[in-house]
């Protein structure tokens, strides 16, 4: 029997974060689903509103020494070091694939100084296939830039408004949540000229093996992430979103089903990114975008959008 369901007869869950629009408001987190090409054997990336591929500096990275990764109490423990083989490479050999994906691609950035971020966005900017860049300013396990940058509000505009002055394309602020004050650097990466903020990046952490008294891990230093930082990803992105800054938000941290990215989207987020959970199941994100069009059918919710921001308190 012939289907002849129309996708105007079910909810819309398409959504726009200023200029970039996606066909639904999840995507897969940098760092975890690599250049996407790796996981294209495991899901249909068009199913998706998007795909953010890892870090990408100015020129390629080793990363850290191993260990790299560690498994913790609800989560993990990472310390990749944002190894990428660079722009250069990137644009040449990457881009190819990605850029006949029927979802958005989006970038991100990072480098050691303000002049190595803009001189990266300026490399992407007009790129076939590249929908937006997201500004690495928060990755808690390399020695030099990102987080400097992203504990910093003075810090903070400068970079944003150099990616700014290098590019067309829209642009995305991924926070820091080893900070006191999460609004103060939201706002500064608003001055600073971005159109949408991610939050959160990896709080930062350690482990230690009792037997040997050295750390787990080769850099000392990893990012926390999986379920359990979503308490603390939910408050933050909360206290953003109460700030009224004027920009839609991108929810991140321990998503890994519908009802999670519900919780982000009530709190203020207009889309979220799913990253250690494709770890555990590599069609996590999938299911994600299957539980929101769930939850709108058994709700009656005729466009996502309408939950956005709705917390009751």
């Amino acid at each position: 029997m012939e289907n002849n369901l129309k996708i105007s007869d079910g909810p819309d869950i398409s959504v726009r974060l200023g200029r970039l629009h996606l066909k639904n408001p999840v995507m897969l987190a940098s760092g975890t689903s690599g250049y996407g090409e790796e996981y294209a054997r495991f899901i249909n990336l068009n199913q998706i509103g998007g795909i953010i591929v890892k870090g990408t500096s100015l020129h390629p990275r080793l990363g850290n020494p191993p260990a790299r990764v560690y498994e913790t109490a609800g989560g993990m423990l990472n310390s990749i070091g944002l190894q990428n083989v660079g722009v250069e490479r990137f644009v040449k050999e990457k881009l190819p694939f990605l850029k006949n994906l029927d979802t958005r691609v989006i970038v991100n950035i990072f480098g050691n100084s303000t002049e190595e971020y803009g001189e990266v966005a300026k490399r992407l900017d007009g790129a076939e296939g590249v929908s937006a860049l997201e500004i690495n300013i928060s990755c808690p396990n390399v020695k030099e830039g990102c987080m400097l940058f992203g504990t910093d509000a003075r810090l903070t505009y400068q970079v944003v408004n150099r990616v700014r002055e290098s590019t067309r394309l829209p642009l995305m602020v991924k926070l820091s949540p080893n900070v006191t004050d999460i609004v103060g650097i939201a706002r500064a990466a608003v001055e600073g000229g971005t159109e949408i903020l991610s939050l959160i990046n990896c709080p930062s952490g350690m482990a230690v093996d009792i037997k040997t008294r050295k750390p787990v891990l080769g850099f000392v230093l990893g990012g926390l992430s999986g379920p359990a930082i979503k308490p603390i990803a939910l408050r933050m992105l909360w206290e953003v979103y109460r700030a009224n800054l004027g920009v839609p938000l991108v929810g991140i941290g321990g998503i890994t089903t519908g009802n999670d990215a519900i919780e982000y989207m009530i709190v203020g987020a207009s889309a979220v990114e799913i990253g250690t959970a494709n770890l555990i199941d590599p069609e996590a994100s999938v299911k994600v975008v299957e539980g929101l069009r769930s939850y709108c059918n058994e709700n009656g919710i005729k466009n996502i959008s309408e939950i956005v921001g709705t917390l009751k308190c």
